[in-house]
Protein backbone atom coordinates (compact mmCIF):
# COMPACT_ATOMS: atom_id res chain seq x y z
CA UNK A 1 0.00 0.00 0.00
CA UNK A 2 1.22 3.58 -0.53
CA UNK A 3 1.80 5.73 1.53
CA UNK A 4 -0.57 8.60 0.74
CA UNK A 5 -3.48 5.58 1.15
CA UNK A 6 -1.54 5.19 4.23
CA UNK A 7 -1.97 8.49 5.58
CA UNK A 8 -5.80 8.20 4.22
CA UNK A 9 -6.99 5.55 6.15
CA UNK A 10 -5.30 6.54 9.48
CA UNK A 11 -7.64 8.97 9.95
CA UNK A 12 -10.35 6.35 10.75
CA UNK A 13 -8.36 5.07 14.27
CA UNK A 14 -7.70 8.85 14.81
CA UNK A 15 -11.30 9.67 15.09
CA UNK A 16 -11.86 7.17 17.89
CA UNK A 17 -9.35 8.03 19.36
CA UNK A 18 -10.47 11.62 19.11
CA UNK A 19 -13.50 11.04 20.42
CA UNK A 20 -12.76 8.87 23.13
CA UNK A 21 -10.41 11.90 24.40
CA UNK A 22 -13.47 13.97 23.93
CA UNK A 23 -15.02 12.33 26.67
CA UNK A 24 -11.97 12.48 29.11
CA UNK A 25 -12.02 14.86 31.86
CA UNK A 26 -8.36 14.57 33.13
CA UNK A 27 -6.13 17.38 32.68
CA UNK A 28 -4.30 17.82 28.93
CA UNK A 29 -6.54 15.53 27.69
CA UNK A 30 -8.42 18.59 25.38
CA UNK A 31 -4.81 19.63 24.71
CA UNK A 32 -4.19 16.07 23.26
CA UNK A 33 -7.41 15.87 21.34
CA UNK A 34 -6.85 18.84 19.49
CA UNK A 35 -2.99 18.29 18.78
CA UNK A 36 -4.00 14.58 17.31
CA UNK A 37 -7.05 16.68 15.37
CA UNK A 38 -4.15 18.82 13.74
CA UNK A 39 -1.85 15.77 12.89
CA UNK A 40 -5.37 14.38 11.17
CA UNK A 41 -5.68 17.88 8.73
CA UNK A 42 -2.17 17.34 8.35
CA UNK A 43 -2.28 13.76 7.25
CA UNK A 44 -5.26 14.83 4.81
CA UNK A 45 -2.94 17.94 3.25
CA UNK A 46 0.44 15.35 2.99
CA UNK A 47 -2.03 12.47 1.21
CA UNK A 48 -3.05 14.61 -1.63
CA UNK A 49 0.35 16.63 -2.02
CA UNK A 50 2.37 12.96 -1.78
CA UNK A 51 0.30 11.66 -4.35
CA UNK A 52 0.19 14.40 -6.68
CA UNK A 53 4.11 14.67 -6.16
CA UNK A 54 4.96 10.67 -6.73
CA UNK A 55 2.48 10.32 -9.34
CA UNK A 56 0.57 8.15 -7.17
CA UNK A 57 -3.14 9.45 -7.71
CA UNK A 58 -5.34 6.59 -7.69
CA UNK A 59 -9.58 6.01 -7.76
CA UNK A 60 -8.86 3.91 -4.50
CA UNK A 61 -7.12 7.59 -2.99
CA UNK A 62 -9.72 9.83 -4.46
CA UNK A 63 -12.85 8.08 -2.78
CA UNK A 64 -11.77 7.06 0.44
CA UNK A 65 -9.77 10.49 1.09
CA UNK A 66 -13.70 11.76 0.94
CA UNK A 67 -15.14 8.99 3.21
CA UNK A 68 -12.08 8.78 5.81
CA UNK A 69 -12.71 12.81 5.88
CA UNK A 70 -16.24 12.36 6.39
CA UNK A 71 -15.78 9.70 9.10
CA UNK A 72 -13.32 11.97 11.00
CA UNK A 73 -15.36 14.78 11.16
CA UNK A 74 -18.80 13.30 11.30
CA UNK A 75 -17.93 11.00 14.10
CA UNK A 76 -15.80 13.79 16.34
CA UNK A 77 -19.23 16.23 15.31
CA UNK A 78 -21.49 13.90 17.15
CA UNK A 79 -19.60 13.18 20.25
CA UNK A 80 -19.45 17.30 20.79
CA UNK A 81 -23.39 17.32 20.10
CA UNK A 82 -23.57 14.43 22.66
CA UNK A 83 -21.56 16.68 25.32
CA UNK A 84 -23.01 19.55 24.77
CA UNK A 85 -19.57 21.26 23.53
CA UNK A 86 -21.49 23.45 20.72
CA UNK A 87 -23.32 26.76 22.34
CA UNK A 88 -26.92 26.23 22.03
CA UNK A 89 -28.35 29.20 20.70
CA UNK A 90 -31.61 27.35 20.48
CA UNK A 91 -31.24 23.56 21.91
CA UNK A 92 -32.10 21.30 18.64
CA UNK A 93 -30.15 23.76 16.62
CA UNK A 94 -26.95 21.71 17.19
CA UNK A 95 -28.33 18.44 16.04
CA UNK A 96 -30.61 19.78 13.21
CA UNK A 97 -27.00 20.95 11.39
CA UNK A 98 -25.03 18.05 12.27
CA UNK A 99 -28.13 15.92 10.30
CA UNK A 100 -28.11 18.25 7.68
CA UNK A 101 -24.16 17.93 6.89
CA UNK A 102 -25.19 13.59 7.21
CA UNK A 103 -27.85 13.59 5.24
CA UNK A 104 -25.57 15.54 2.89
CA UNK A 105 -22.20 13.10 3.11
CA UNK A 106 -24.10 10.11 2.88
CA UNK A 107 -26.32 11.32 -0.53
CA UNK A 108 -23.25 12.29 -1.86
CA UNK A 109 -20.98 9.00 -0.79
CA UNK A 110 -24.33 7.02 -2.43
CA UNK A 111 -23.48 9.20 -5.64
CA UNK A 112 -19.87 8.77 -5.46
CA UNK A 113 -20.45 4.96 -4.97
CA UNK A 114 -22.77 4.43 -8.03
CA UNK A 115 -20.60 6.66 -10.37
CA UNK A 116 -17.76 4.56 -9.35
CA UNK A 117 -19.98 1.41 -10.32
CA UNK A 118 -19.99 2.91 -13.91
CA UNK A 119 -16.39 3.71 -14.28
CA UNK A 120 -16.68 7.62 -13.09
CA UNK A 121 -14.65 8.57 -10.58
CA UNK A 122 -16.15 11.98 -8.35
CA UNK A 123 -13.21 14.09 -6.82
CA UNK A 124 -14.15 16.78 -4.91
CA UNK A 125 -14.07 19.84 -6.70
CA UNK A 126 -13.74 23.44 -5.14
CA UNK A 127 -17.25 23.55 -3.38
CA UNK A 128 -16.16 20.65 -1.70
CA UNK A 129 -12.91 21.14 -0.77
CA UNK A 130 -14.33 24.12 0.88
CA UNK A 131 -16.90 23.14 2.95
CA UNK A 132 -13.99 20.53 4.50
CA UNK A 133 -11.95 23.42 5.50
CA UNK A 134 -14.67 24.99 7.12
CA UNK A 135 -15.81 21.97 8.51
CA UNK A 136 -12.17 21.47 10.01
CA UNK A 137 -11.85 25.19 11.14
CA UNK A 138 -15.61 25.09 13.29
CA UNK A 139 -14.50 21.99 14.61
CA UNK A 140 -11.02 22.81 15.61
CA UNK A 141 -12.35 26.43 17.13
CA UNK A 142 -14.69 24.07 18.84
CA UNK A 143 -12.43 22.07 20.45
CA UNK A 144 -9.67 25.39 21.82
CA UNK A 145 -13.05 26.71 23.59
CA UNK A 146 -12.66 23.08 25.67
CA UNK A 147 -8.29 23.74 25.91
CA UNK A 148 -8.57 27.20 27.24
CA UNK A 149 -11.18 26.25 29.57
CA UNK A 150 -9.81 22.99 30.44
CA UNK A 151 -6.34 22.82 30.42
CA UNK A 152 -5.60 26.66 30.41
CA UNK A 153 -7.70 28.14 32.59
CA UNK A 154 -7.28 26.93 35.99
CA UNK A 155 -3.12 27.62 35.79
CA UNK A 156 -3.27 30.74 35.32
CA UNK A 157 -4.05 34.56 37.03
CA UNK A 158 -6.53 35.46 34.27
CA UNK A 159 -10.06 34.81 33.74
CA UNK A 160 -10.12 33.06 30.45
CA UNK A 161 -13.42 31.60 30.30
CA UNK A 162 -14.78 34.68 28.28
CA UNK A 163 -11.77 33.60 25.51
CA UNK A 164 -13.05 29.92 25.97
CA UNK A 165 -16.42 31.40 25.15
CA UNK A 166 -15.09 33.24 22.01
CA UNK A 167 -14.24 29.99 20.48
CA UNK A 168 -17.22 28.31 21.48
CA UNK A 169 -19.25 30.80 19.58
CA UNK A 170 -16.47 31.28 17.07
CA UNK A 171 -17.27 27.47 16.32
CA UNK A 172 -20.89 27.60 16.09
CA UNK A 173 -20.68 30.56 13.54
CA UNK A 174 -18.04 28.16 11.44
CA UNK A 175 -20.42 25.21 12.44
CA UNK A 176 -23.23 27.42 10.89
CA UNK A 177 -21.22 28.44 7.64
CA UNK A 178 -19.81 24.64 6.47
CA UNK A 179 -23.70 23.52 7.11
CA UNK A 180 -24.59 26.48 4.01
CA UNK A 181 -20.97 25.28 2.40
CA UNK A 182 -21.93 21.67 2.74
CA UNK A 183 -26.02 21.99 1.44
CA UNK A 184 -25.17 24.15 -1.64
CA UNK A 185 -21.56 21.75 -2.73
CA UNK A 186 -23.96 18.96 -2.09
CA UNK A 187 -26.66 20.58 -4.26
CA UNK A 188 -23.91 21.24 -7.38
CA UNK A 189 -22.71 17.47 -7.26
CA UNK A 190 -26.22 16.15 -7.13
CA UNK A 191 -27.31 18.35 -10.26
CA UNK A 192 -24.07 17.31 -11.62
CA UNK A 193 -23.98 13.80 -11.28
CA UNK A 194 -27.72 13.07 -10.50
CA UNK A 195 -27.68 11.66 -14.35
CA UNK A 196 -25.63 8.73 -13.31
CA UNK A 197 -27.63 7.74 -10.48
CA UNK A 198 -31.13 7.61 -12.56
CA UNK A 199 -29.90 6.20 -15.82
CA UNK A 200 -30.10 2.66 -16.43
Amino acid sequence: MSLPNIFTLSRVPLMFIIVALLYAEWTGSASLTFVLFVIAGVTDFLDGYLARKRNQVSNFGILMDAVTDKVLLLGIMIALVDLGRIPLLKEPLPVFLVLLIMGREFLITGIRLVAASKGVVVSADKGGKQKTVTQILAVGSLMLGGVVARDIDPFVALDLVIVARVFDYAGLGLFVVATVFTLSSGARYFRRYSNLVFSS
